[in-house]
């Protein structure tokens, strides 16, 4: 079971950096040690929490979306819950989240289709910054490229569902 969640996993970083490449994205990759916060990551990167994209996995009724904010900033339930009109809406648990991408907390990439399987929903807080940075499938893996670029490439919706911790 080891060999193939690390294929599953590698296939999706494997996957990340073919779509960049093919898009013809600018980014810088960063090898470092496992990472399991978005502070540890942020350190270990180099850069400021707050262009560092914390990717979501969130079930909102009976669907899961991916939903991308700063990490420097906390989600606003009530926002999202404004957003879908449901009263409904919980984290993925680690197993419905390896069961549905093959990653674990920590290393899902802030990005949908065509990498994972998910609408996704970008809030406020990434579009304010030049940068975004995170986690590339891997908890030793991290992207760093250009906000502008990253919009380019993902199929999201904007909106504001975040508040200051």
């Amino acid at each position: 079971m080891a060999n193939n969640s690390l294929a599953f996993t590698n296939n999706v970083f494997e996957a990340l950096c073919s779509y960049l490449n093919e898009k013809c994205i600018i980014y810088r990759q960063i090898q470092h040690q496992a990472t399991c916060t978005s502070e540890e990551s942020s350190l270990a990167r180099g850069e400021d929490l707050s262009i560092d994209g914390k990717a979501l996995l969130l079930k909102v009724d009976d669907q899961f979306h991916l939903f991308v904010l700063s990490a420097a900033k906390k989600c606003d339930w009530k926002k999202i819950k404004e957003r879908f009109n449901t009263k409904k809406l919980r984290f993925a648990t680690n197993n419905e989240l390896f069961q549905l991408t093959g990653l674990v907390p920590g290393s899902v990439p802030p990005f949908g289709r065509p990498i994972l399987a998910f609408d996704l929903f970008i809030d406020e807080s990434i579009i304010k910054n030049e940068k975004i940075a995170f986690n590339a499938g891997l908890l030793t893996e991290s992207i760093v490229m250009q906000v502008a670029d990253y919009l380019k490439i993902v199929n999201a919706e904007v909106f504001s569902f975040s508040t200051d911790k």
